[in-house]
């Protein structure tokens, strides 16, 4: 019994070491091409890959995400947030502070005079894109964000979080296909 299950093991490691040469062997002059890089990384791939990371970097998926950031409707100029406080409170580790602006009058306004997360604390759940009830949060791809310091370098505040919706297009075309067909539909 336990001498099967090595010999089938060892079968296996065996095959994905075959399966790597032939694979390679067939795609030998394009074999470092981004497409090819992707259909290595899919669950339809055969035998064993390495990524030259600083190199090759790998085609992130459109649903990978990371960090929050802001969205910056470019059609009337100013950020989608209301400073509704609604991501500040279903964050799990309360690493997002807002403060809402103020009139002259002193009367509160209906956007954010600071908007800031601490990014050493965020766990990238994405809890404060989902609940955000005017798509202002969005995750982010960047993911490299490696510092040696981290009191003041990774606390993000509006300016550091604001990227233009374009931006959003861009990166998530699918996401945002279904955004503005939902926000047409609700539109008169």
């Amino acid at each position: 019994m336990y001498g099967t299950g090595i010999l089938k093991g060892l079968w296996v490691t065996l095959r994905h070491l075959i399966d790597t040469y032939l694979v390679d062997a067939r795609r030998f002059p394009r074999r470092y091409n981004q497409e090819v890089l992707a259909l290595e990384q899919s669950p339809k791939a055969r035998g064993i890959f390495t990524v030259q990371y600083p190199d090759e970097r790998l085609p992130k998926p459109e649903r990978f995400r990371y960090f929050p950031f802001l969205v910056l409707d470019t059609q009337k100029g100013e950020l989608r947030c209301t400073a509704c406080g609604i991501c500040t409170k279903v964050c799990p580790p309360q690493c997002i502070w807002i403060i809402r602006a103020k009139s002259p009058e002193g009367k509160p306004q209906p956007k954010p005079a600071e908007f800031v997360i601490d990014l050493s604390v965020c766990m990238s759940c994405g809890l404060c894109a989902e609940f955000c009830p005017f798509d202002s949060i969005k995750m982010d791809h960047n993911y490299e964000i490696a510092t040696r310091e981290r009191l003041q370098t990774l606390l993000y505040d509006k300016a550091k979080l604001t990227k233009p919706d374009t931006y959003y297009a861009a990166g998530w075309p699918t996401a945002w296909a279904e955004e503005e067909a939902t926000r047409r539909k609700k539109s008169p």
